[in-house]
């Protein structure tokens, strides 16, 4: 290539691809604004003082001095201005109607002048999306990238071949779903007065919400955590509101906030509140729990945690994007959600609601939900190697070290406790453990190689509680010593076997909400009055929905594999499920007798 831009191949010379096509295309990282790149004078408008504002207000013939007044008494500066809405315009004392419109027109074209640079990427499940400037210096921080190393379905990836995405992709996803949705409500109902800081929120809210998860993500909070460190009550979504704190301070990201007019304070509550809730615990019963926004917007905490039904931009995204990795079927929709979506009132408080035609859909997305669960999310295979990974990593943490702030070590099972320490901590332990030569991890170590060689725990079957019958928490420990204790007489009594050698998971299968149908806790609005929430019953939509929304299974493992022992195990597994007047064992090697 010669550096006058002629490219010569073959002895024919080439003229070099311009940079951009003729018709002044390029690529939306490229875009920028033709009015900005001529020059402007001065820095770009989210930069400007109150002086600077007012300049602008009077080159385009907002010149009264009561306005411009106004604009310095409430010092109103350029990071403010794509927030202003017209009842914020009324609350400064800008009036009237007719200057307050014209205003906001005004400002809507400088916002559009000056669009922030947006960046591409492209994502196997939703295509092409833009990713807000601010989003993309979260994104680019250690803390935002370790998710990169944490599998979204833990051991599932053990099952299937296909489940290899990561936490990463899955937050790039909720985080968009995020914007789509606060903006269909945004564009659809004006009067609601969402404004580019509530967008802005949400999505990092959406993007920031699994921030917290551990190795082999649910595998970590649900099986390692309580075994380690019983009586802990610890949630995942606990340490995504501490390492989003850690990630915006560690990374200086505050003054970037406050760039785009973020109130600080009050909008970094309002994001941590809608990835781990209330902020105050305190119960206050009849009060409004939450301080990022009043309850005037109290739909917006609906989106990337729905508390109330469960339908929120989280769930769409792991359908979709799970079902892809799995090879599943995905039979809901939410682009048709979003083409409904709108917020009314119910009992004074605004909620999303979504047209009454949808409600068969929206059970269609639950049992989505069971399905994944049933058939992925608890395979048997899935799950004991997870308890086998967790066994690993229990033998080994008294002999893991991991560095956190001032130097300062910690165990797997006490990095959460600094975000330091914690963003080391990813699914790559199990490779460290594996390929040591430390000998105090020499136990750990020959799980994991158990687990490569697909020498696994010996499934022994499943049974189903009876309703009114189910294992409360505090009985799971002892699970396994009732099991052996239940030995019939006529199994081998030559074999010995003990609690330890049996592993029992009890799975709680429901529709998100244990034994509620989450349909209930929806509203719906009919085309005739889009304003008036109504409720509709399981009976009016059909009578082939079920009747119940939870049951409980318990899978029986044992870590003998011997055939006598197994035979033993067996039996005793049987004769358990008969003594608790449970269904009997249909599964694995199991043959229940008459």
């Amino acid at each position: 290539m010669s550096r006058s831009g002629a490219a010569v191949a073959g002895g024919v010379a080439r003229r070099g691809r311009s940079a951009s096509p003729p018709d002044g295309f390029c690529t939306p990282e490229k875009r920028v604004c033709a009015w900005w790149a001529m020059g402007p004078e001065g820095p770009h408008p989210r930069h400007w003082g109150i002086e600077q504002v007012c300049d602008f207000l009077c080159r385009n013939g907002f010149s009264e001095p009561g306005l411009l007044r106004c604009f310095r008494e409430n010092q109103i500066t350029g990071s403010v201005l794509p927030y202003l809405t017209k009842s914020e315009l009324k609350d400064l004392g800008v009036g009237p109607l007719e200057l307050r419109l014209k205003l906001l027109v005004c400002l809507q074209k400088l916002e559009q002048n000056h669009a922030d640079i947006m960046k591409v990427f492209n994502d196997p499940i939703h295509g092409h999306i833009e990713i807000h400037p601010l989003l993309v210096r979260i994104i680019d921080t250690p803390q935002f990238q370790r998710l990169r190393y944490i599998k979204q379905l833990g051991g599932t990836y053990y099952v299937f071949p296909g489940a290899s995405h990561n936490r990463f992709e899955h937050s790039l996803g909720v985080g968009y779903l995020a914007g789509c949705l606060v903006r269909a409500l945004h564009e659809r109902q004006p009067e609601l007065e969402i404004n580019q800081r509530d967008i802005l929120c949400v999505q990092i809210a959406g993007l920031c919400h699994d921030l917290g998860h551990g190795p082999f993500s649910h595998m970590f909070d649900g099986r390692f955590i309580p075994l380690a460190r019983p009586g802990l009550k610890w949630k995942h979504e606990t340490a995504s509101v501490q390492m989003f704190e850690h990630l915006i301070t560690s990374n200086g990201l505050e003054k970037v906030m406050e760039d785009y007019g973020f109130v600080l304070k009050e909008d970094m509550d309002f994001i941590k509140e809608q990835i781990g809730g209330p902020l105050d615990t305190t119960p206050c019963r009849g009060l409004w729990p939450y301080r990022g926004r009043p309850e005037e917007k109290s739909f917006l905490y609906e989106i990337v945690a729905n508390k109330r039904n469960g339908i929120d931009v989280d769930k769409w995204d792991y359908f979709a994007r799970d079902c892809h990795h799995l090879g599943i079927q995905n039979n809901f929709d939410y682009k048709r959600f979003l083409k409904f979506a709108r917020v009314c009132e119910v009992k004074n408080k605004k909620h999303i609601c979504t047209r009454d035609k949808e409600v068969g859909n929206l059970y269609d997305m639950f049992h989505t939900r069971n399905c994944l669960h049933r058939r992925a999310y608890q395979h048997k295979v899935g799950n004991i190697i997870e308890t086998m990974i967790t066994d690993a990593f229990l033998k080994a943490d008294p002999y893991i070290k991991i560095e956190g702030t001032g130097g300062k070590h910690y165990k797997i099972s006490t990095a959460m406790e600094d975000m330091e320490a914690y963003t080391k901590l990813t699914d790559n332990i199990f490779l460290e453990i594996l390929y040591s030569s430390n000998k105090e991890l020499a136990e750990a170590r020959e799980i994991l190689r158990k687990i490569e060689l697909r020498d696994l725990y010996k499934y022994l079957g499943e049974t189903r509680t009876e309703p009114g019958k189910e294992i409360t928490e505090d009985q799971y420990d002892r699970l396994p010593a009732d099991i052996v204790a239940s030995r019939p007489k006529n199994a081998p009594q030559d074999v010995e076997l003990n609690a330890g050698d049996f592993i029992v998971d009890v799975i709680n299968m429901d529709y998100g909400m244990k034994e509620q149908n989450p349909i209930d806790k929806v509203r719906f609005y009919c085309k005739s009055d889009p304003s008036q929430a109504v409720k509709i019953s399981k009976e009016q939509v059909s009578r082939l929905l079920p009747e119940t929304f939870a049951e409980q299974l318990i899978r029986v493992y044992c870590k003998k594999k011997d055939e006598k022992s197994l035979d033993a195990a067996t039996k005793c597994f049987i004769q358990w499920c008969m003594n608790m007047d449970f269904t009997k064992p249909q599964d694995g090697d199991v043959v229940a007798p008459d």
